[in-house]
């Protein structure tokens, strides 16, 4: 199979941000398509198929492709960007489901005024298997496996040691990075540079948020209401609030096994949007001070 690779601006392929990707045939899309289907009912192949999915450079450890949708802002907008994560652990099937859902109604209703990219199924070797896992192909629980905040590189695997006895499920890899699904959302994180990210896990059935203070997090996204869990060594909200100042959304959905009804997703993602308008200025006001105090302190 023909492989180009692109290091440059793809605005024929609607990628605006600088990011390799990695253009394959139409036909390794729809047949992943076909797999993703397969294994969640809630998903449509033509859907699938139709929304044109970009391959990235970096694939899983058992080769499967790390698909994206980017939904670029109206023309001369200087839009807040919004990463969205769903499928980090593959036993968690509502949130790659209710990830495809939300991604398919902003095809529809794409307003312009935000400049979305959409990564549905990070763990995809995880969600694939016969039977699926929260972990990867080798065992590593990707929301462990980031850089952890501060000079101790060590610090997720001494935490897993410690604090969860080694409990298999959430083992952060021997190093941090050491997983390509990690290394692949790295890199989009400081190729993007979004304003915030939200990920979408299960099943504890509530909102979690990483930034400045609690007052900038949203009290409720439809029924799941604000309980601030904190960070963990290696943990995405670990990383990407307090090493780089991005704030993080987890929402936390409440089965893995069933998504929420339909009337639950247009709540949770209306009230979404509601903030992402709002508060989320606010919010990009309250890191970029943070930010700033950390430089500051640091020199």
């Amino acid at each position: 199979m023909q492989k180009k690779w692109v290091g440059q601006l793809l605005m024929g392929l609607g990628l605006s941000f600088a990011v390799s990707v990695n253009v394959m045939a139409a036909s390794e899309v729809d047949e992943y398509c076909k797999k993703i289907a397969l294994k969640l009912a809630s998903v449509s192949y033509d859907a699938c198929r139709a929304a044109k999915y970009t391959i990235y450079k970096t694939r899983s450890v058992e080769n499967a492709p790390l698909i994206m949708k980017e939904f670029k802002p109206a023309a001369n907008v200087k839009a807040p960007k919004v990463l969205f994560l769903g499928g980090v652990h593959g036993d968690e099937y509502s949130s790659v489901s209710a990830t495809f859902k939300w991604l398919k109604a902003l095809e529809s209703h794409h307003s312009g005024k935000f400049h979305w990219l959409f990564l549905p199924v990070v763990n995809p070797d995880g969600l694939l298997r016969d039977s699926s896992r929260r972990v990867n192909a080798k065992g590593v629980d990707l929301n462990r496996n980031f850089p952890p905040y501060g000079d101790k590189q060590a610090a997720s695997l001494e935490y897993w040691n410690r604090v969860t006895k080694k409990d298999p499920r959430r083992f952060p890899g021997d190093v941090p990075m050491s997983e390509p699904e990690t290394q692949a959302m790295v890199d989009i994180i400081e190729s993007f540079k979004p304003d915030v990210i939200v990920s979408v896990h299960a099943p504890f059935d509530l909102l979690d948020f990483d930034g400045a203070t609690d007052a900038d997090a949203p009290k409720k996204l439809g029924p799941l209401e604000l309980q601030l869990l904190g960070t963990y060594p290696g943990s995405l909200g670990n990383y990407a609030w307090l090493k780089l100042k991005i704030p993080v959304l987890t929402l936390e959905l409440p089965s893995s096994e069933v998504m929420p009804v339909q009337k639950e997703l247009d709540s949770i993602w209306m009230d979404l949007v509601s903030w992402l308008r709002d508060d989320l200025p606010k919010t990009r006001l309250a890191s970029n001070s943070s930010a700033l105090q950390s430089a500051t302190m640091k020199n």
